[in-house]
């Protein structure tokens, strides 16, 4: 019986011990580095800062080679070409000094306001000087409105055609430069890369959230060139009488927009036809184009330039016989030579994208030198600035049939006879498809 009590005794006793005092106790202590492990990890840090300092000084040493390299493009030799002295041996009709265009992708507003001012002196015999940022501005906000209305499929660029300056001047109007010229805070050359850049990332918003309401997209459109190049006023005063755009367009520059023809030359839809200029500027995809067999149409061109008639043009302007440092644009022999140029040829190089839409330019005047038809060409670009005649080049008449791709013109400038082609073809068509 003792025993058995001394038994309860203990197990009491250590029960009690070991539930009063645990054994595994936890604590915090100072974690000790690994010194093999942390020796590696060092070599490791080591190698990829050599690695990455021998990959930095390779990439600076072939920028310093390509910087010593000199840039290169390859360009027809004109040393045996014969050039026009300058743009005083042409005749040539009224047009203001060059004007440039700057950092703006805008030369079809440049080309086409030029354009312009030429037909309001012909017609009324003012010299006025007209505002493209007018142009600009509201075609912007027609580019605005294709966009929602296309769901974000039209294109939305800094490009258009030299027919959207009749189409903005019929809708909107137009104004003198004095009036409204989008340079804003002092600023003396146009730059619009920044209002651009911030226009096309709102409209990719747009399109990435699916706000297809064009109230709001050309309010915030509105902003964004308020900002950068003004609001164009809705009524101005011109030698003390007030006026809209659209008032000043007819009271005083007289201009009918309907009596502008745009012409082209195209295989790829019948001749003697209205058809769809089919490059990414016509974003409208008009089809208000004059299609004309290449003879007719240079023929149209010649003839209105030789009797007193300036002529909006554009085409492409990337090719090797474009020499912005000879003032002069010509076909180059490895190219083609001068009497292979036909219809075809010219098909050829659009079809295949060798012959682009580039730019657009003004065509002021005409001289024959040299066996060739010259014309003076009025342009707002940087490289009509690298010669001696600021703003000017020569183009011969290889470098228009073969690069040119439309030109606008007033229909009284046109033999009546091809207008004349388009009006049957049209009855015929209209039967056809009345039957």
């Amino acid at each position: 019986m003792k025993k058995i009590m001394f038994l309860l005794t203990v197990i009491c006793f250590t029960f009690s011990t070991f539930a009063a005092s645990p054994v595994n106790k936890g604590q915090y202590v100072k974690r000790k580095k690994d010194k093999v492990l942390e020796k590696l990890f060092k070599e490791n840090k080591e190698t990829l800062k050599k690695i990455k300092k021998a990959r930095e000084d390779y990439l600076e040493k072939k920028k310093e080679e390509k910087k010593k390299q000199p840039k290169r493009k390859f360009v027809a030799d004109f040393s045996n070409v014969k050039i026009p002295e300058s743009p005083k041996v042409f005749k040539s009709a009224f047009h203001f000094k060059p004007v440039a265009q700057y950092l703006t992708g805008t030369c079809w507003a440049f080309s086409g306001t030029s354009f312009y001012e030429s037909e309001i002196y012909r017609i009324t015999g003012k010299k006025i000087k007209l505002s493209e940022m007018h142009t600009v501005y509201w075609e912007y906000i027609e580019k605005a409105k294709g966009f929602v209305r296309s769901y974000g499929t039209s294109v939305f660029g800094e490009g258009s055609e030299l027919d959207a300056v009749n189409k903005i001047y019929k809708k909107y109007g137009c104004m003198p430069e004095s009036v409204y010229n989008g340079l804003k805070n002092g600023r003396k050359m146009h730059n619009h890369e920044l209002m651009f850049r911030e226009m096309n990332k709102f409209l990719q918003f747009v399109k990435a959230n699916d706000l297809w309401d064009e109230d709001y997209v050309v309010a915030n459109i509105k902003l964004i060139l308020d900002k950068y190049i003004g609001t164009p006023p809705a009524k101005f005063k011109y030698e003390g009488k007030e006026y809209t755009p659209k008032t000043f367009l007819k009271e005083v520059c007289k201009l009918n927009m309907d009596e502008y023809y745009d012409f082209v030359s195209f295989k790829y839809a019948p001749f003697y036809q209205k058809i769809e200029f089919k490059v990414p500027d016509n974003w409208r995809h008009s089809k208000d184009y004059y299609n004309v067999p290449l003879d007719v149409w240079y023929s149209i061109l010649l003839n209105a330039v030789k009797n007193g008639y300036t002529v909006g043009i554009g085409g492409d302007v990337s090719e090797p016989g474009y020499r912005g440092e000879y003032d002069a644009a010509i076909v180059a022999d490895f190219d083609i030579p001068a009497n292979y140029i036909n219809q075809d040829a010219r098909e050829f190089r659009f079809y295949n994208h060798t012959t682009t839409d580039d730019h657009g330019i003004h065509l002021v005047g005409w001289t024959h030198y040299a066996g060739h038809d010259w014309f003076l060409i009025k342009d707002s670009s940087r490289s009509a600035r690298k010669g001696k005649f600021e703003g000017y080049l020569f183009y011969r008449d290889d470098y228009v049939k073969l690069k040119m791709l439309d030109f606008a013109v007033h229909k009284s400038a046109i033999d009546p006879k091809i207008l004349e082609k388009f009006k049957v073809k049209a009855e015929k068509k209209d039967k056809k498809e009345t039957k």
